[in-house]
C-alpha cells in the first residue's frame, strides 16, 4: 500500500507541476498582449535574448550535429553496403536529421546552454530579493522577465533546427563525398529526392515546442527556488533534468502522432 501510494503522490506532483507551466504559458501570453511595458524595451529585451539562446548557441550546435550526420552516414553505409544498397545512405541520413536528431539534438544543446541559464538567473534575482524589487517598482517579473524569453525561443529554436539539418545532412555528404560512394552533386540529388516537405516541418514544429518548454521549465523552477545559495544549483540541475525528460516525451507523442496521421493519409 505504501508503493501505491507513493505513486500516486509522485504523479499528483507531476500533474501539478505540468499545470504550473501551462499557468505560467498562459499568463506569459497573456502578458505578450496585455503588458504595460513598453514594446520598443519588449522587444529590446527579446533580441538580447535570442542572440544569446539562439546566435550564441550556432557553433556547438553546428558542430554536433555536423559530426553526428557523418556518424550516422559511417553506421548506415557499414550496412547497407552488404546489401548493395549505399546510395540509400543519403536518404538515411537526411529523413533521421530534420525529422528527430536535428530538432532533438538543438534542444538538448540549448537545453544545456539556455535553460539552465534561465533558471539560474530567475533563482538568483529570488534569493537576492530582486524579484520583490520588481513588484516593488510594479514590474510583474513575469511579463520583465518571462515573456521576452518565451518570445526569444519561439523564433530561435526553427531557426536552429533547421540550420542543424542543414549541418547534419552536410556531415552526410562529407562522408559521401570522401568515401568516393557520391558526388557533391549526387548526394544533393538523393536527398532532395528523399525528403518532402512533411519531413522539415515535422522537425520545425518540433523545434518550436521544445523551445516553449524549455523557457517554462528553466522559469518555473527559478520562480520555486528556496532560500540560499545551495538552492540555486539545485533549480538550475533540476532545469536541465526535468526539460530532458520533457522533450524526449514530447518527441514521442509528436513521433507517434505524425506517424499516425501519414499511416492514416
Amino acid at each position: 500500500m505504501q508503493f501505491v501510494a507513493e505513486v500516486g503522490a509522485a504523479s499528483e506532483r507531476s500533474v501539478a507541476y505540468v499545470g504550473g507551466l501551462a499557468q505560467l504559458f498562459w499568463k506569459s501570453l497573456r502578458l505578450l498582449f496585455l503588458s504595460p511595458l513598453k514594446r520598443s524595451r519588449l522587444l529590446q529585451r527579446a533580441v538580447h535574448q535570442a542572440m544569446a539562446a539562439g546566435v550564441g548557441a550556432l557553433p556547438i550546435t553546428s558542430l554536433i550535429t555536423f559530426f553526428v550526420g557523418v556518424i550516422i552516414a559511417l553506421q548506415g553505409a557499414y550496412q547497407l553496403q552488404h546489401l548493395g544498397a549505399i546510395q540509400l545512405v543519403a536518404s538515411l541520413v537526411s529523413i533521421s536529421i530534420t525529422r528527430e536528431l536535428g530538432p532533438l539534438i538543438t534542444a538538448i544543446v540549448v537545453i544545456g546552454r539556455s535553460g539552465s541559464a534561465f533558471a539560474a538567473e530567475i533563482a538568483t534575482m529570488r534569493v537576492t530579493e530582486e524579484l520583490d524589487a520588481l513588484e516593488t517598482m510594479a514590474l510583474d517579473p513575469v511579463a520583465f522577465l518571462v515573456v521576452p524569453k518565451f518570445l526569444a525561443m519561439a523564433v530561435m529554436m526553427p531557426c536552429l533546427a533547421v540550420w542543424s539539418d542543414f549541418m547534419g545532412v552536410l556531415g552526410g555528404c562529407v562522408f559521401g563525398v570522401v568515401s568516393g560512394s557520391f558526388t557533391f552533386g549526387s548526394y544533393v540529388i538523393a536527398t532532395r529526392d528523399a525528403l518532402v516537405a512533411h519531413d522539415i516541418t515535422t522537425g520545425i514544429v518540433k523545434a518550436l515546442v521544445f523551445g516553449l518548454i524549455i523557457t517554462a521549465v528553466g522559469c518555473q523552477e527559478g520562480f520555486s527556488t528556496g532560500a540560499g545559495a545551495e538552492e540555486v544549483g539545485r533549480s538550475t540541475t533540476s532545469a536541465v533534468v526535468i526539460s530532458i525528460l520533457l522533450v524526449i516525451v514530447i518527441d514521442l507523442v509528436f513521433t507517434t502522432l505524425f506517424y499516425l496521421a501519414r499511416g492514416t493519409a
